[in-house]
């Protein structure tokens, strides 16, 4: 009888979010879908959050209602070059109710000592001001180059990364044809993984930043990328608080970041196949990979 009254133990955890830019578009029958049918989609199909930019003022009411309506988590996003303007990127989150910030920081060329005293000072001023800070692995960045991004990790303690290899996998051509690189690379790529904040889901080729797959479990870069987020996850777990939750965007973005098809409406193309789709595959994947995780934790 006593078993009745025992409380459900709390857990951590995974928070899918989808990406707003990767909804840009997204539609039925040639017809984008609204802001209220796009989070209506995006709840029936199971997402428990967004990450997007911080609404333009006159919608913030609007988006506020839905994201409460909807019980979503709010993640947001910035491209500081600054501690001032990593600053006013977290006012303006707090302010809207995001719960992180995930930072591509400008720019590439800021490296070394100059690129360390940045990173550590805007991780000071958000948590000053109080949000979660993360910098995401993404080329053009001050995480442009993962030699350098794993040095960043050895001189700050505190820096939590946005994990997205694509970038990686990208800029470093590791298509497969070079195996003793690719082995020598996972050692940083492991060393960044243990700094996981935040997951973007996105697979790539070594050839092409966003590649279309069907997400399944017997494709090599799937297992590859899965894994990846499945370590990401352990990581993250062995220290998490049991009420913290674990954000994994899916973020395919629209052409020409994806792969496109000619039209005759201008210089942008149509999607090759439905990010919509290639979305919900995302989610359950990571949603597996989950899964695994928390059977490693016991």
């Amino acid at each position: 009888m006593a078993d009745q009254f025992k409380l459900s133990p709390i857990h951590p955890k995974l928070d899918i979010q989808q990406s707003w830019w990767a909804m840009s578009g997204v539609g039925t029958d040639g017809r984008e879908w609204s802001l209220e049918e796009k989070f209506e989609k995006l709840a029936e199909a199971g997402f428990t959050g967004i990450h997007a930019a911080i609404p333009p003022e006159q919608e913030q009411e609007k988006w506020r209602r839905l994201l409460d309506y909807y019980d979503f988590s709010f993640g947001t996003g910035g491209f500081p070059g600054s501690v001032k303007e990593l600053e006013e990127d977290a006012d303006k989150a707090v302010a809207f109710g995001a719960t992180y910030i995930s930072s591509q920081v400008r720019d590439s060329l800021v490296i070394g000592d100059e690129a360390v005293s940045l990173l550590r000072d805007m991780n000071k001023a958000a948590a000053d001001i109080g949000i979660a800070h993360f910098v995401e692995t993404h080329r053009g960045r001050i995480t442009q180059d993962l030699l350098r991004t794993s040095g960043y990790v050895d001189a700050l303690p505190e820096l939590r990364l946005t994990i997205d290899f694509s970038h990686y996998v990208l800029a470093g051509e590791m298509d497969g044809f070079l195996p003793d690189y690719e082995f020598k690379a996972q050692m940083h790529l492991n060393k960044l993984l243990s700094r996981t904040s935040c997951i973007h889901g996105r697979i790539s080729n070594g050839q092409q930043i966003q590649i279309d797959s069907e997400y399944n479990e017997e494709d090599p870069l799937v297992q590859l990328f899965a894994s990846w987020w499945r370590q990401g996850m352990v990581y993250w777990l062995s220290s998490a608080d049991p009420y913290a939750s674990l954000p994994f965007v899916c973020e395919l973005g629209p052409t020409p970041y994806g792969i496109g098809t000619p039209n005759n409406h201008g210089p942008r193309q149509d999607d090759a196949t439905s990010r919509w789709n290639q979305s919900l595959k995302l989610m359950k994947l990571a949603k597996y990979q989950w899964k695994k995780a928390i059977a490693n934790q016991i």
